[in-house]
Parts: structure tokens; sequence; C-alpha cells
């Protein structure tokens, strides 16, 4: 999306008549932050500022607003985005060592991207799938059950 195509009036039709123009730019930080991240995958600090002229709301508040959600990123993340579970479950039944080969393989620590920007690794607290331990997501697909075969078919998944 092109911040310059932002249509604020556009996007509350009928309903935008019962709020104020400050409110309307506001309430636009949201959709403008997904429609910027499905983008360029984060939220490029050029693009904010534009954003921020746009909206005219100051950059400080675009950042603020953008920061208090945990699904949007100021730093480039890869194609793949591969998250390795280490709550209980998963921590008892293996993550740390499928989190480490993980590491080992790509060249990267958990927080980084491969410098061909083909994968970020991260780790979450739970994903929620217990019964699966270890569990990791690629890309938000859940891969139950992490030993050391899947942990062979899950790189080759995502070096494809």
């Amino acid at each position: 999306m092109k911040v310059e195509e932002l249509n604020v009036e556009g996007h509350y039709k009928e309903i935008g008549e019962a709020l104020t123009g400050e409110q309307k730019r506001r309430g636009m930080l949201i959709y403008a932050f997904q429609q910027i991240q499905k983008e360029y995958n984060y939220l490029p600090e050029d693009t904010l500022q534009k954003l921020s002229e746009k909206l005219s709301i100051p950059l400080s508040e675009v950042y603020s607003a953008a920061s208090f959600y945990k699904h949007f990123y100021f730093k480039p993340r890869g194609k793949n985005v591969v998250c390795v579970c280490m709550g209980t479950a998963c921590h008892v039944r293996g993550a740390g060592k499928v989190l480490h080969k993980l590491e080992d393989e790509f060249g990267v620590k958990e927080g980084e991207t491969t410098e061909d920007m083909s994968m970020t690794l991260e780790t979450v607290g739970c994903v929620g799938c217990c019964g699966l331990a270890p569990v990791v997501t690629v890309n938000e697909e859940v891969v139950g059950d992490v030993g050391l075969k899947k942990i062979n078919e899950l790189i080759n998944m995502v070096k494809k």
C-alpha cells in the first residue's frame, strides 16, 4: 500500500459521519500498519514517517501505537518465519535442542534473520499444542512432535 493512496474519508463511508476528523485519522493507524506490513513484511521507518505526515499524527504516537502490538515489526523479516515453542511441555520434550539445531543449520540466533532474507528464527512462549510437543510453526503452520526426522524435513522445507 502506498501511504499517499490512503483514503481516510472513503474508508469510513456512512459511519464516518459520527466521527471527528482526528478519530478517523487515528482509527486508520492499525489498518495502515497491516497494509504496510503486508507489502514490506515489516514497518519501514520512511513509510511510517510518510504515514505520520499523511494522517497529521506525530511520529512518536505512530511508533507508540505500532509498538504496542507484538504483531508489528520494525526490522525486515525473512520469507519464512520459523517459531520454536518454548513452553513448558515443549521445553521438557526437547525444544531447546530443536532451536539449537535450527540456529546451527541456518547460521542465525533466535530473533535473527538469515542474510538472504529466507528465514527469521523466533521463539514463542506457548503455541497451545502441548500434546504435540515439541512444536514449531513455519509461517503459522503448526508442525508437532519435532524429533530428529521431522527437524530435517522442516529444514529442507524452509530451504526450498
